[in-house]
């Protein structure tokens, strides 16, 4: 470790036998277990709302997750001499849901259900230990689903129209001008039927109720150890719809397996034995799966990085997401009856 991240562990009351480096943070061996320090842009009072919201779950839930730390004057979040904010976290000696696993992607979906089952936002009201202040700690609320397709939609556009105005071209921006029409059209389409669908209200309902969703539910934050799962990274914590998280898993695992009917299909029912899934709740997966989610994305990327070097591993990637997309409407087809 470097001379500054050693200063950072010297902050907190733990005592380090060793350390070493994994994907972008350290697993710290201590004598009260493992741990993990990982740089954060997390504010102080997010991570507190964080530690709330994790002890909550793990009391009345039993549900296991990498529960923030605090340092020896009382923060969540320790600053370097360098300005870098870290957060140290207990940590869980596991592996990571496999996606070619299907009954580890099974397990994943029933866990999700379980967190999701009367999961709702209670103020919560406590002493900030820098300065011994009341305050009530307030969540973050997410976008509409209304809100967010028609930004997308806005963006895509955008993209495409700086793209034409480039004398310059490579192989990225002309396979997306000539997918664009196609993906868009999907796009406004899919926006148009929300008018007619129920995400709307369920939208409404879920922030009028305060249910949480995880926000980043992947198979990197779910870790399967000898004595049951545990779930990780909730920086994203939000109330929002809850099958938003079901969605987001869904897509990451299909994208992997080919939009596999059998395996999405099982998905859908282990979620709903655990926990019932109504019928707008399944209009909206529908709609989200249905959006060209990843197209956008990647037009987003684009647009906001480096243009004047466009990997080759970017325009493999765009390649498979336009190629998956006659896969995915005909799983949506098989599964939801979803015609587009």
């Amino acid at each position: 470790m470097k001379e500054y991240e050693l200063e950072i562990l010297d902050q907190y009351e733990l005592g380090i036998k060793g350390t070493r480096k994994v994907r972008g943070a350290f697993f710290c061996d201590t004598k009260e277990g493992t741990m993990l320090l990982k740089e954060t842009k997390v504010s102080d009072r997010r991570a507190l709302f964080m530690y709330q919201i994790l002890e909550e779950l793990e009391k009345t839930k039993k549900i296991k997750s990498d529960l923030p730390i605090y340092n020896k004057e009382g923060k969540l979040i320790t600053t370097s001499r360098y300005g870098k904010n870290y957060m140290m976290k207990n940590w869980f000696i596991g592996k990571e849901c496999d996606v070619t696993d299907q009954t580890e992607i099974l397990r994943a979906v029933s866990e999700l259900a379980q967190l999701h089952k009367g999961w709702t936002f209670h103020e919560v009201q406590c002493l900030e230990q820098s300065n011994d202040q009341e305050l009530v700690l307030k969540p973050l609320v997410g976008r509409s689903l209304q809100e967010e397709f028609v930004r997308h939609n806005r963006e895509m556009k955008k993209v495409r129209n700086y793209i034409r105005k480039r004398v310059s071209k490579g192989s990225f921006e002309f396979l997306y001008l000539e997918n664009f029409e196609r993906m868009f059209r999907l796009a406004e389409e899919i926006t148009e039927k929300l008018k007619s669908f129920g995400c709307n209200e369920l939208y409404r309902k879920s922030v009028e109720e305060k249910t949480l969703i995880h926000g980043d539910y992947n198979y990197h934050n779910i870790l399967f150890t000898a004595t049951g799962a545990v779930i990780t990274n909730f920086e994203h914590v939000r109330i929002d719809v809850q099958v938003h998280d079901l969605y987001y898993f869904m897509r990451k695992v299909l994208e992997k397996n080919q939009w596999d009917y059998e395996l999405g299909n099982a998905m859908i029912q282990t979620y709903d034995k655990e926990r019932k899934l109504q019928k707008n709740e399944r209009e909206y997966l529908a709609l989200c799966l249905a959006y060209p989610e990843k197209f956008w994305k990647m037009a987003s990327t684009y647009y906001h990085s480096n243009k004047a070097w466009i990997p080759e591993k970017n325009v493999e990637k765009l390649e498979v997401v336009i190629e998956q997309t006659d896969e995915r409407i005909k799983f949506l087809n098989e599964i939801f009856a979803f015609h587009l």
